[in-house]
């Protein structure tokens, strides 16, 4: 039988790495919808960081409900 090729130590970075991924996606591209709304670079910068604060909650649901 053939194991993973990566160690868990391995594994658990690289879903970290997504995870963080994911949370900056998110948070950049609700930057960017405001930016192309011509929001303030006060209103812009506000949006990003709820962004960042939605992306955490939304990895922090998805990690609840899978394995």
């Amino acid at each position: 039988m053939v194991g993973p090729s990566l160690s868990e130590e391995e594994q658990e970075r690289n879903r970290t790495r997504l995870k963080a991924g994911f949370v900056l996606l998110v948070g950049v591209s609700a930057g960017m919808i405001a930016v192309q709304g011509g929001a303030s670079l006060p209103a812009v910068l506000g949006v990003v960081v709820a962004g960042l604060v939605l992306g955490v909650v939304l990895i922090a649901y998805l990690s609840s409900i899978v394995p």
